[in-house]
């Protein structure tokens, strides 16, 4: 099941705390590049018919079903990504080198979008 890192659940929540995204969940999504790598975004948005919601450590999350089976074992963690800089990084179960996604201002990983399709 996808998890949270105790470091990313901290921001999250206090990104929440601050009233940014009010009434939004936290949507997470991953999909498969054409030469198979697999790419991560994460955003704020509304639930949708086919998410799955879930609630880890107080951050809801939702994940829509095409995204479910890509992100079944990931984790999404809060790392210091170069000295003095910290950001959101996806870790799927089958590599041990985190993907840069993005940043608290709820920009998907590379297209800065706000609102992930999953």
């Amino acid at each position: 099941m996808f998890q949270l890192s105790p470091a990313a659940a901290t921001e999250l929540l206090a990104v929440f705390e601050r009233g940014e995204n009010e009434g939004l969940s936290l949507r997470v999504a991953a999909r498969l590049d054409a030469d198979g790598e697999l790419a991560f975004g994460m955003g704020f948005d509304e639930q949708r018919e086919g998410d799955m919601p879930l609630l880890l450590d107080g951050v809801e999350v939702l994940i829509a079903q095409p995204s479910q089976p890509l992100l079944a074992e990931a984790m999404l963690d809060f790392v210091e990504v170069e000295p003095g800089r910290f950001g959101f990084v996806f870790v799927p179960q089958e590599s041990e080198n985190p993907s840069p996604a993005s940043d608290a201002s709820g920009a998907c990983g590379d297209g800065g979008c706000g609102r992930c399709g999953g």
